[in-house]
């Protein structure tokens, strides 16, 4: 932080003296004389580097202007005072705050408006007032928030680069940035959600103080990932959640997180990563106190074939009464993902099991349509989670991969090794019943 400058001359018994004065010729309505009889003062505090006698004479001016109600003349004592040469920038703030703790006495909200742009300017490229401008904007974000200008609001509050706001708190830097984050989702600026994410150090929520930012933020990143449509991230988010100690507190809290990381981890596609997930969740043992989830999750997690109009009857009021599989369009969707989660998942596990199957029965497992049937394992080869070949017009599927030569070849040799080690061993083996049958008789 920049040195307070030198004080050469002290004026604090001057001050003593004409403040009141001038307070007093302030109230019998002369205020603008009242202001003018502390300017000489105020310009000898501030070449001299006075700042406290100088900070008292500023505050005063806003303070007197306020009690005679001229928020006009206010905010141009203000605009006035900030921009002498030489200013004492400890004085300037300290007249900004006093100015913004007036902001809630203002008469009307035109009057109040008026007052922050005239602060908002006058904070405008001061690095020591770069805090109370960021207040300020934020006042001001709301307001336009409540009018309903959801994008004016969220392009106010974009303006500032709080992250390299060097004299503000982490906590309220963070506070500032999950808010650019709210209006943004509001305004379904996405992209934008994303890039201002990064800005947070997830490492500040280790913190066990700030753990109610913690929960905001996931809360957030949970909107933008639900519709983004990745639901392993929300599931991710939402394990974050269940994972803050806050949260194990409360048995409603944690039950509802844990719940939606089953729904979640159950709708992500597969891969090792999820597979990973879903077997570490399964091992939860909060989890066996939600016994309907954990035999959903278990599902999932074992090498066997799952009918989707047993998962609806016997899951399906359950999940309908939830807000992941409401009726809503967004729930119907994640309903109909699901769907596709079990028949994925039955297809790996018909691959696991045989080596060639009929696309018949291929069609009585998994409950659907030759050409659904057909659709789904080719998404799968193609994303590579299993091979498959199918033969259209034998009706046949072949899932054993074609072996390279190399791999032929190294089997080969595998196989020759093991025969000539067993000829070898039995050789061994009939040479030594030999020995012991020939000395037996010689002994005979």
């Amino acid at each position: 932080m920049e040195p307070a400058p030198k004080v050469e001359k002290d004026f604090s018994a001057l001050v003593d003296t004409q403040l009141p004065a001038a307070e007093s010729l302030a109230k019998t309505g002369k205020l603008v004389e009242a202001l003018e009889s502390l300017a000489t003062l105020e310009k000898q505090t501030r070449n001299s580097a006075d700042t406290a006698s100088n900070t008292r004479i500023l505050v005063a001016n806003v303070a007197m202007c306020f009690s005679a109600g001229d928020w006009k003349l206010l905010g141009e004592r203000v605009v006035l005072l900030s921009k002498k040469h030489g200013l004492l920038k400890g004085a300037v703030s300290k007249m900004v705050q006093e100015a913004m703790a007036l902001l809630d006495k203002t008469p009307n909200q035109a009057t109040k408006l008026e007052l922050i742009d005239t602060l908002r300017t006058v904070t405008d490229g001061k690095i020591f007032v770069e805090v109370e401008r960021a207040r300020l904007t934020k006042i001001l974000s709301k307001i336009r928030e409540d009018e309903g200008k959801i994008v004016e609001a969220a392009d106010i509050l974009q303006e500032l680069q709080v992250e390299t706001f060097g004299s503000m708190e982490k906590r309220e830097k963070t506070e500032f940035i999950l808010e650019q984050m709210r209006l943004c989702l509001a305004k379904k600026d996405y992209s934008r959600v994303q890039i201002i994410s990064r800005k947070i150090s997830l490492k500040f929520f280790e913190d066990t103080a700030q753990h109610d930012l913690k929960i905001r933020f996931y809360e957030l990143m949970i909107q933008y990932s639900m519709h983004e449509g990745h639901f392993l991230n929300t599931c991710k988010h939402y394990r974050h959640i269940y994972d803050t100690p806050r949260v194990k507190e409360s048995q409603k809290e944690w039950a509802a997180a844990l719940q939606n990381v089953v729904f979640f981890v159950i709708l992500a596609p597969y891969d090792n990563e999820q597979s990973d997930l879903i077997h570490r969740v399964y091992e939860d043992p909060n989890l066996a106190k939600l016994a309907l989830l954990k035999d959903l999750v278990k599902c999932f997690v074992t090498n066997e074939l799952v009918r989707w109009p047993k998962i609806e009857e016997i899951y399906g009021p359950t999940l309908k009464a939830t807000s992941v599989f409401d009726k809503s369009e967004g729930g119907q969707a994640r309903l109909k993902a699901l769907h596709e989660r079990v028949i994925e998942h039955n297809i790996r596990v018909i691959a696991k099991y045989y080596t060639r199957i009929s696309t018949k029965r291929l069609t009585q497992l998994l409950d659907l349509s030759a050409q659904d049937a057909e659709e789904f394992l080719s998404k799968l080869v193609v994303s590579k989670t299993i091979h498959a070949k199918m033969d259209r017009p034998a009706g046949i599927i072949n899932f054993v991969p074609r072996k390279s030569p190399n791999t032929v070849l190294n089997d080969w040799s595998s196989n020759i090794n093991q025969l000539l080690g067993l000829i070898s061993k039995t050789t061994h083996l009939i040479a030594k019943e030999e020995m012991v049958a020939s000395i037996t008789l010689s002994k005979n």
